[in-house]
């Protein structure tokens, strides 16, 4: 049984005048934040805002690294050579670096965003760009991904602290991945079923799939998106749920002290 899980959100995904999501609230709730870094989603100001919060409050801020598609959302493939691909991530980790310094912390681990955390579920020469950022950063950062992908199989490979991480909102396959979403019912938007399938996921180690099958998932980390309507409302569930299951909810990567 889990008695510890993380709970992360994506953050610093607004850019300019547009705005996404409620990071100051959402702050107040995770443990751990996916921070954009420029190259999906967020800008300089809008990324030095949510890092200064974030240590702030002792929230642990990890480089959700992806795509450069700001128009996209970093949600459509794109196929990027592998050379350029880790040179992207390495560019991303080093601007959420200097943000996170300033606020007196450091970026914690790294977490593929969108399309991108999608692809490397299978794709093995972009799996291995993203591995090769990280481990060339900084061999003991810890990676956040999807159980029994490539990435965190080649990530463990390379000596990459790996976490595996569950989606609070989001529909299973019976193979364990997440359902596109591009289909219908991909993000459940139901708090109560939300909170109840993370309490599953954190005691029991797992999750109903569309077919009703039932999936083994033994997350250290579960993400509630920020982006979702009624995310903060969603994301306080979830806490107090596992708060009454006997589960404490921090960071596994540590936070500012």
């Amino acid at each position: 049984m889990t008695t510890t899980v993380d709970l992360n959100a994506d953050l610093g995904e607004g850019f300019g005048r547009w705005t996404l999501g409620d990071d100051e609230a959402l702050l107040e709730v995770v443990s751990s934040a996916n921070v954009a870094c420029g190259f999906h989603a967020g800008d300089p100001t809008a990324l030095r805002r949510v890092c200064a919060v974030a240590a702030e409050r002792g929230v642990a801020v990890g480089a959700q690294v992806g795509y450069r598609d700001l128009a996209g959302f970093g949600r459509r493939f794109i196929d990027v050579e592998p050379e350029e691909l880790t040179n992207d991530v390495l560019y991303q980790i080093g601007a959420l670096e200097a943000f996170t310094r300033v606020a007196g912390d450091r970026v914690r681990y790294v977490k593929p965003h969108g399309a991108l955390y999608n692809a490397i579920v299978h794709h093995e020469a972009q799996a291995a760009a993203v591995v090769e950022a990280v481990h060339r950063y900084d061999p003991a950062l810890p990676v956040l991904g999807l159980p029994g992908s490539v990435f965190l199989t080649l990530a463990a490979e390379a000596g990459l602290p790996t976490v595996a991480e569950a989606f609070a909102d989001r529909a299973y396959t019976p193979e364990g991945t997440l359902v596109s979403r591009r289909e219908e019912g991909a993000v459940l938007h139901d708090a109560d079923e939300v909170a109840a399938r993370c309490v599953a996921m954190a005691t029991r180690g797992e999750v109903e799939a569309v077919d009703g099958t039932v999936v083994a998932v033994r997350p250290s980390s579960l993400c509630v998106h920020g982006d979702s309507p009624g995310a903060v409302a969603m994301a306080v569930r979830v806490r107090d749920a596992l708060h009454d299951a006997g589960v404490r909810v921090a960071p596994f990567a540590g936070g500012a002290t």
